[in-house]
């Protein structure tokens, strides 16, 4: 008789996820593009794998104990993955939320058993349009829980278990499914994705670029003033310029998209590859074909999907024509 081949808990079912070659929209250019299907994870986002590792380490190191409180903020990804987690775990999750987000987010994690308070925008923010300042609130309430309820704060902007997830487990594997590649280009949100995968192909392959995904008018890393904060790519381009977990020497380029450009590339990977991602997926897309467009006409680029169209069906991205 075989072994039985199954996952002793969902923990087990993060990671791992397939890599799909674009084949169809690259039809006629001279390269390639490889998607890692980051929403194929429990929760539908890469943000699985950070909470994950973050919660384990905060248990192995003792700063996180049985029956104590866990709060993050979160534009819904990490806050998914997180009570994906402290269900598993026996956690009691608080997720702290701009209202500027979809709503199909709060309601996951809601269902997953997380409490959700869900904190207003700063003043001239639109719902969908998330920026900063609205980040910043969200941080403030973050930190008055964390100290009323004495919780762990999972601090995904901080904690050096984000990009540890990626850099133990995210880039491996698009090494051995890829067969290598020549470049990784990825919207930045934590920072924590680019971070990690970055320094193992770096490690790796020196010569593997590694591109920093920002919104048109919003590209702060890049060193550019900030002209539009209020774009339409969830979970990411809040306009920071200092993200603690990103070292600099490992940003061959900064590149940046529009929102229709995402929305519309968000759109094709669904139409043309059968591929239903969010915002930032549009996004990594559309800067992937710049890149063989311009510098890395012939090359292998590698991106990921960050999350699941799913998210996003009260917004505008879906609102299309028939």
């Amino acid at each position: 008789m075989s072994a039985l081949n199954h996952c002793k808990s969902v923990l087990d079912a993060i990671g791992n996820t397939p890599m799909v070659e674009l084949a169809r929209i690259t039809r006629g250019l001279d390269g390639a593009v490889f998607a890692k299907l980051e929403y194929l994870n429990p929760g539908y986002s890469k943000k699985d794998r950070i909470a994950r590792q973050i919660i384990e380490e905060a248990e192995a190191s003792g700063t996180l104990h049985p029956g104590q409180t866990v709060v993050e903020l979160t534009s819904g990804n990490t806050g998914t993955g997180l009570a994906i987690v402290c269900a598993a775990k026996g956690y009691h999750f608080v997720a702290v939320m701009s209202r500027g987000n979809s709503m199909e987010r709060a309601r996951m994690m809601t269902a997953l058993g997380a409490e959700v308070l869900l904190v207003d925008q700063a003043p001239g923010s639109r719902p969908g349009q998330v920026s900063g300042h609205d980040l910043a609130l969200v941080e403030d309430r973050a930190r008055q829980i964390t100290r009323e309820r004495g919780a762990f704060r999972a601090d995904q902007f901080q904690l050096a278990g984000n990009a540890r997830a990626h850099y133990q487990h995210t880039a491996p594997e698009i090494m051995r499914q890829s067969g290598g590649i020549d470049a990784f280009c990825d919207f930045v949100g934590s920072g924590g994705s680019f971070a990690g995968c970055a320094r193992y192909f770096k490690e790796r392959d020196p010569a593997i670029q590694c591109y920093i995904v920002e919104p048109e008018g919003a590209a702060a890393i890049a060193g550019e003033a900030v002209t539009r904060p209020n774009h339409k790519l969830q979970g990411g381009g809040y306009a920071i310029s200092d993200l603690p977990l990103i070292d600099r020497q490992l940003i061959d380029g900064c590149l940046q998209v529009s929102d229709e450009d995402a929305l519309e590339m968000a759109r094709r990977l669904a139409r043309e590859e059968g591929l239903f991602a969010g915002f930032s997926s549009g996004a990594n897309l559309a800067a992937a074909l710049q890149l063989l467009d311009r510098e890395l006409r012939g090359g292998r680029i590698a991106i990921l999907l960050p999350d699941s169209g799913l998210k996003y069906l009260s917004t505008d991205l879906w609102l299309v024509s028939s």
